[in-house]
């Protein structure tokens, strides 16, 4: 068994560590503010930094700055997620606008905001049955439930839903929209 394996040498380890974390933290993310000028950026990489510092730790010689090591790292990291940005804004560019995406249906809204007020056992039940198309038989496959409960969820939902929807655009007894039954 090696030193740093055994108990104490381990908590030694971690103490250094520890001591060495509190004692630096807050200078290399400053460092690392006024390297990149953004403070959340800093955190982030000066952290990561840290967690592959302490992965190496018995690796890095103390004697040849390991802060340095860190700072070092947590530039590379900051560069290194710019490319990726910078990257990304390049192909973001090339494919051009966004479609424009037309504002939903406003019986759509409704139907979601009332089915978002009944369990989310009955949401689940009325939604892969009503708008996936499913049969009660799929229904209770997918929630892994048996089809009497599944009858029962459908039963309860829809009930609740002509509640939620009464004197709206979506009154079942006023607007004609026949209900559609699968098997």
């Amino acid at each position: 068994m090696r030193p740093a394996d055994e108990p104490q040498g381990r908590d030694a380890r971690e103490r250094a560590f520890d001591a060495f974390y509190a004692s630096s933290v807050s200078r290399l993310i400053g460092q690392l503010y006024a390297m990149t000028g953004d403070l959340a950026e800093a955190q982030d990489v000066v952290q990561e930094a840290f967690v592959r510092a302490w992965e190496r730790w018995s690796e890095l010689d103390m004697d040849s700055a390991p802060e340095a090591w860190v700072r070092k790292v947590a530039w590379r990291l900051a560069v290194s997620r710019w490319r990726r940005m910078r990257t990304a804004l390049a192909f973001a560019r090339r494919q051009g606008p966004p479609a424009a995406v037309p504002p939903p249906d406003p019986h759509h809204v409704l139907l979601v905001q009332a089915l978002r007020r009944i369990p989310e056992a009955q949401r689940r039940a009325v939604v892969l049955h009503h708008l996936c198309d499913l049969t009660v038989d799929q229904v209770a496959a997918e929630t892994d439930c048996p089809v009497g409960t599944v009858k029962a969820r459908l039963s309860r939902g829809r009930t609740a839903l002509a509640r939620l929807l009464a004197d709206t655009e979506l009154d079942p007894r006023t607007t004609g929209f026949s209900e559609v039954r699968h098997g």
